[in-house]
């Protein structure tokens, strides 16, 4: 039902976990979230692939179509640099629009793309990056389908360039700012004052941006807090230990309470209703 994720931050901040498959996005939608966001390095990582802009909108669409069917609750779809130029940002908003998507996040760094908290980034011209806001905004069919713009301004122009591109962006027609990577408290109260929009916080792990909460950044007036990859490295690591025990021990006895139960995992996937 479009809509709903406009509906859903207009009073308050929300916490959103990324998915990077449908099974763990509806472990998202039963802890009680009330929306998921479909991180690209979810996808570029679950895939094998590092994150950097890989994987095309084809894939990227078939992927996320798993995901956004598997649940009920608003999907947000990461589309990177959008795939090309305007014309193909437009092709991306009616993909993702007509899959169930409620938003998409564009960002206006330059391909290959890297992970916003490394070093290197190269950015586009504001105006280039306005250009295909501009385009995204028009080729949507339904006016509650949201617009995102990240911006990587931060660490590459300070955080006064980040500000100035975000009114640039937002004149363009984008619905919400996105500013990554910012590196302090200060920096997120300041971007929030000069910036009059609903904010998202991407509160990634190992990256530049100290742990704050969502009550922190509900008092800063964000209105989304993204925990894109958390649940990724949590499950990796789990694995990582479970692969090592089992080599060790020859054996998985010692990793049952560790594990969801066969009871369990039918459960959330319904297997009776098949």
């Amino acid at each position: 039902m479009p809509g709903r994720l406009k509906g859903l931050i207009k009073d308050k901040t929300i916490a959103v976990p990324g998915a990077f498959d449908a099974v763990s996005a509806m472990m998202i939608e039963r802890a009680g979230f009330p929306a998921l966001y479909i991180s690209g390095a979810g996808l570029s990582n679950s895939s094998g692939l590092p994150d950097t802009g890989s994987l095309g909108l084809d894939e990227a669409a078939r992927l996320s179509s798993y995901i956004i069917r598997s649940v009920n609750i608003p999907a947000i779809v990461d589309c990177d640099t959008g795939f090309g130029g305007p014309e193909a940002v437009k092709e991306a908003v009616r993909e993702f629009g007509s899959l169930g998507a409620e938003a998409v996040q564009l960002e206006d760094q330059r391909l290959p793309k890297r992970c916003g908290h490394l070093p290197g980034k190269e950015l586009i011209s504001a105006d280039e990056f306005a250009e295909k806001i501009a385009a995204a905004a028009s080729s949507r069919r339904d006016k509650t389908f949201l617009i995102i713009a990240r911006t990587d301004g931060a660490a590459v122009e300070g955080l006064g360039g980040a500000i100035d591109r975000a009114r640039k962006y937002l004149d363009a027609g984008a619905d919400i700012i996105f500013p990554e990577a910012l590196t302090s408290r200060e920096d997120f109260m300041a971007f929030s004052r000069e910036i009059r929009a609903p904010l998202i916080a991407n509160m990634t792990e190992f990256g530049k941006t100290p742990y704050l909460s969502v009550d922190d950044f509900s008092e800063m007036g964000y209105s989304m807090v993204l925990f894109p990859m958390t649940i990724f490295r949590v499950a990796m690591k789990a694995i990582g230990s479970a692969l090592t025990e089992l080599r060790e021990k020859g054996t998985q006895k010692g990793l049952l309470d560790k594990m969801q139960t066969r009871k369990e995992l039918y459960g959330l996937l319904g297997y009776k209703g098949f």
